[in-house]
């Protein structure tokens, strides 16, 4: 069960309330109150799928970095067998923040690779919150080249709020690190599927993310900067980050009809830590689809199709305006 509520989940929390204290007296008292409790678990799924159809897109941030949310190792034991972990990156030491190895899907060796979290403090500090660095990045690189060296599936997975920032990262060249990610990934040729499943932050993010097929979860978000760091820079104050999250169209129905993602995993409702092992149904169903119609291609054909998929970012339709003579006149003040 759900011990970790959202603000904008207090009802549910007080109705779930109500229906444990049914059942913990109907067990202590073998009292028959079945009528109550179900009559109640109607009335919280009505609630929750009234709720969670109308969510902001601050409230799919916060969603997005739920504490029990599934992270890559979850999903990785959840859809993969013999998960075998390699470590460091040949230069410096091991980012505890990202990981990776081959693995099995669906008894397909794969690599797969991906940033993570913790759980609690001692976790989180040593996963550095889930902020790699550039080891972590160059150890990332390592794990691509024998992708590509034993011609196998990359499966990626993304959940970062960033790169960190830090004064070592700096001096270790986090810019750079990121940006041979890119240009060696680009130049793969396997299929390479990328999962936005919680938070998709900055370059932090794109350093995993040149993918054939770039997914993310429905309750995911994918941007060049957080909404918090966003209203810093142009509120100057973080209490804005609601009204930047919903400017940014970092939400998984935007970032869909903006073709920066190619389809979008739905979560159990309420959210992908409510049910880890559906989550991961849900993910491994679509990484299924999307790996059959990519072993169709050949490598050179993966490589331009990932090419041109990016290059197509950011480009609009505009529609040309004929103006009449009398439009195109401008009238100029006579000077007094």
């Amino acid at each position: 069960m759900n011990d970790i509520y959202l603000d904008f989940e207090a009802p549910i929390a007080e109705l779930q309330k109500k229906i444990d204290e049914l059942e913990a007296l109907s067990s202590s008292n073998n009292i028959d109150v079945s009528k109550e409790i179900s009559a109640l678990t109607k009335r919280l799924q009505e609630m929750m799928l009234d709720i969670y159809a109308k969510l902001t897109p601050w409230q799919r941030v916060q969603l997005s970095r739920h504490p029990r949310r599934p992270y890559t190792l979850d999903y990785i034991n959840l859809i993969c067998r013999n998960f075998m972990e390699l470590s460091g990156d040949r230069r410096y030491s091991d980012d505890k923040a990202i990981i990776g190895g081959p693995a099995l899907f669906n008894d397909r060796p794969v690599i797969v690779l991906g940033t993570q979290k913790g759980r609690d403090m001692k976790s989180n500090l040593f996963r550095n919150f889930g902020w790699p660095q550039p080891e972590g990045y160059r150890k990332a690189l390592r794990l691509m080249r024998l992708a590509e060296q034993a011609q196998i599936p990359l499966l990626t997975f993304v959940d970062t709020p960033g790169a960190y920032p830090g004064v070592g990262s700096e001096e270790r060249h986090i810019a750079e690190a990121i940006a041979v990610n890119l240009r060696e990934m680009f130049k793969l040729t396997v299929p390479v599927i990328v999962t936005i499943i919680g938070e998709g932050g900055s370059g932090g993010a794109i350093g995993l993310g040149v993918g054939n097929k770039v997914l993310i979860m429905e309750n995911a978000y994918y941007s060049v900067i957080t909404p918090e760091g966003c209203a810093a820079i142009l509120w100057k104050d973080r209490k804005f980050a609601p009204q930047a999250a919903e400017a940014l169209k970092i939400t998984a129905g935007k970032l869909y009809e903006l073709g920066v993602v190619d389809a979008i995993v739905p979560e159990p409702l309420g959210g992908a830590h409510r049910d880890h092992e559906k989550a991961a149904e849900l993910l491994k169903a679509e990484l299924e689809k999307s790996l059959a119609e990519l072993e169709k291609l050949s490598g050179e054909e993966l490589k331009a199709q990932r090419y041109e998929k990016f290059r197509k970012f950011g480009c609009f339709e505009t529609e040309k305006i004929e103006l009449s003579e009398e439009d195109s006149v401008v009238e100029v003040p006579e000077e007094k």
